[in-house]
């Protein structure tokens, strides 16, 4: 059985962990506080290195990855775009746009199916579907640009816009749709900033929605929802973007 490193176990990790296993494969778990290059020398040819640590963690790892684990990474973070890896060096990690939602105690549950593109994707498609989770290939490249940029304008639109309507993203259409397509756009010049890509407007609302149908009930805010505006007003500072309903909500 081939291996596969499993760097964070969190309840994103646990899930990937566990499709790995049902697949048929080996998993190296990675804890925090392991050191890498220990378990590098233990394991130097994994087919995969899946790093599934929180988004505030990825550029730590990435910049302590070990040299012969490089060609094998994965990422799964969200609000991820190709210049958190770029900067590394990475030429071509596999990338997946995680649409499950897993919480403590519960299943993993999935709006609709993820897209993962690069050389580990097979594998990772092959052990989401092997616990029930869909999964699709997409080629790397604008394919899987696209659908980077439609997760992060899912994610943002939906707690930033929360924080001033609480709510679910069924009712935030429903009941907000004109502030929820402001906070939406300014979103999409920060996306469009950070990519060097105009991107289509219209399907990315689309895309959004799409994911909205796919679980209505969904709550628009969680703990990360100031941060994520934060972070977002800083991106727009860095490009000199006047995002006002962005700012508004900050106050």
């Amino acid at each position: 059985m081939s291996e596969v490193v499993v760097i964070g176990l969190g309840q994103l990790g646990r899930v990937f962990a566990g499709g790995l296993l049902r697949s048929g494969h080996t998993v190296v778990p990675v804890n925090r506080g392991d050191d890498l290059f220990t378990v590098a020398h233990a394991h130097p040819d994994p087919a995969l290195v899946l790093v599934a640590v929180a988004e505030n963690d990825l550029h730590v790892v990435l910049a302590a990855m070990p040299g012969a684990w490089r060609p094998h990474v994965a990422l799964i973070q969200n609000e991820l775009l190709p210049r958190d890896w770029a900067q590394y060096r990475y030429a071509d990690p596999t990338v997946i746009s995680v649409w499950f939602e897993k919480k403590k105690g519960t299943d993993a549950k999935p709006l609709i199916a993820s897209p993962v593109a690069g050389p580990g994707a097979g594998l990772l498609c092959r052990a989401l579907t092997a616990i029930d989770l869909p999964c699709r290939e997409v080629a790397p490249g604008d394919e899987l640009l696209f659908e980077l940029v439609r997760k992060n304008v899912y994610i943002l639109t939906t707690n930033i816009a929360g924080l001033k309507t609480g709510g679910t993203v069924s009712q935030l259409w429903a009941q907000h749709e004109a502030f929820a397509r402001q906070v939406a756009y300014e979103v999409m010049d920060i996306q469009d900033a950070l990519t060097g890509v105009a991107h289509d407007r219209d399907k990315l609302i689309a895309g959004m929605l799409e994911a909205f149908d796919g679980d209505p009930d969904h709550g628009c805010t969680g703990r990360s929802a100031p941060a994520r505006l934060a972070r977002a007003l800083t991106h727009a500072d860095a490009f000199g973007l006047a995002v006002p309903t962005l700012r508004a909500l900050a106050g």
